[in-house]
Order: structure tokens, then C-alpha cells, then sequence
């Protein structure tokens, strides 16, 4: 398929992905394992008053990390979970941030993908990193 963002898994997942709607996420597959995942902060993910929850900043991370890896395995009829997620705060992100993520396909073997991740903010900083294994398996065992 020459556009995976219309590929019917991919498409699947943006219908079914509250989480991502609920923190207001949005991703464009630039290639098969390269995503960009974008957030505009908003006072519903502060900690305090003006510094962004950590937990926004993972979740950012790992969505990057599995749509990336799904970009990667969707031709083949397979879907992806996180098995492990390993993350570095480098910078904080403030109120009214622009964060943007990118995946990085490491490696692909039969079953696990390993993926890298960096999100950096609207003037370039990197904020965080990230490393992840990911399962593929076939679509139909996650109900698809």
C-alpha cells in the first residue's frame, strides 16, 4: 500500500484509540516505522502550574513507538503491543508546548520490534527519549 495511513489496521486504530482523542494526539506514518506524533499541552496534562505530567510525555512516547512499529507489520496482517518501555526526562514541557515525536524502526525479528523515540518541543529541544521492544501478532487475536 503506497499510504499506510489509510491502511485499514491504521485506519482501525485511530477510531478505536480513546486514549490518544482523550490527550488530544495526532500522528502522520511517514514511513514503515518512522511516525510523527504530535500533542499541543493544554492545562488537562499540567502537574503543576505550568510543567507537564510525566505520564503525558510516556504516553506520547509509547504511541510513537507502537504506531511506528505497527506501520512496520500492518502489511502482514499483524497488530503490536508494548512489552517494554524505557524512558529518559531530559527537559520539562510547560503549558502551551508544541510537542512533537518520532519513531525509529531498530530492528524486526519473526515476532519482537525494537523501536527508539525522541519528542522535542516547537523550538527543537529534546525533551525525552525512549526505547521499546514491542510483540507483533496476528490481528485476529487482538479482535480485529
Amino acid at each position: 500500500m503506497s499510504d499506510l495511513n489509510e491502511h485499514p489496521l491504521i485506519i482501525d486504530y485511530i477510531s478505536q484509540n480513546n486514549f490518544g482523542r482523550l490527550l488530544g494526539m495526532n500522528f502522520t506514518i511517514l514511513s514503515p516505522g518512522h511516525v510523527a506524533y504530535s500533542i499541543s499541552i493544554n492545562q488537562s496534562h499540567l502537574a503543576t502550574p505550568v510543567a507537564v505530567h510525566g505520564g503525558v510525555v510516556a504516553s506520547l512516547l509509547d504511541a510513537t513507538v507502537g504506531v511506528g512499529a505497527l506501520s512496520a507489520v500492518c502489511e502482514e496482517g499483524k497488530v503490536v503491543s508494548t512489552v517494554e518501555l524505557s524512558i529518559s526526562y531530559l527537559s520539562p514541557a510547560f503549558l502551551y508546548d508544541e510537542l512533537i515525536a518520532t519513531s525509529e524502526l531498530v530492528k524486526i525479528g519473526k515476532r519482537l520490534i525494537f523501536m527508539e523515540a525522541k519528542v522535542v518541543n516547537q523550538n527543537g529541544l529534546l525533551l525525552a527519549k525512549a526505547t521499546a521492544i514491542l510483540n507483533s501478532y496476528p490481528k485476529e487475536k487482538a479482535g480485529y
